[in-house]
């Protein structure tokens, strides 16, 4: 059986980003780590990968050196249940040096794009009222971290 999993490449954190996300996500943990040998591309016995996982999910993290940076072009999607959930994946991928960006996405401090949303704004997208969804979507637009009450109370037409 063939599983897909993602390789995340760090310049040298690795080992710091696993276990940052580990602290993060219910039910994570760190795996296998392999070391660098002598004559490696980088420092023996340094940190070459690092398997973890993230709520079940599988990554590896790879020290591969400064030549590839993350992008928005690849993020991580969080369904969160409600606004406490918003707001504990926000607060948490933001600490130390994190970015917020517009509409639920952030920086994390390596560089890391996540889309931090409630799983109501995906319903309240699907409402057949295309006034309350164009509602929806305007207060969404003004907002970085997506606040579920805001966006209810735009698709019911409440000004704020």
């Amino acid at each position: 059986m063939s599983i897909v999993s993602s390789c995340l490449w760090f310049d040298d954190q690795a080992e710091e980003a696993a276990s940052f996300y580990v602290s993060i996500f219910p039910n994570s943990k760190l795996g296998k780590f392999d070391r660098h040998g002598e004559g490696g591309p980088g420092p023996a016995g340094g940190v070459m990968t690092v398997e973890f996982e993230l709520d079940g999910v599988r990554f590896t993290g790879l020290n591969g050196g400064p030549m590839f940076k993350f992008s928005e072009a690849t993020s991580f999607v969080i369904d969160c249940k409600d606004q406490a959930e918003v707001d504990h994946y926000w607060d948490a991928l933001l600490a130390d040096g994190g970015a917020p960006g517009q509409c639920g996405w952030l920086k994390d401090r390596f560089g890391l794009s996540w889309q931090v949303v409630p799983v109501e704004l995906g319903v309240l997208m699907s409402d057949p009222d295309s006034a309350r969804v164009s509602r929806v979507i305007a207060a969404m637009m003004q907002m970085a971290r997506l606040d579920t009450g805001k966006l209810r109370a735009a698709a019911d037409g409440a000004q704020g």
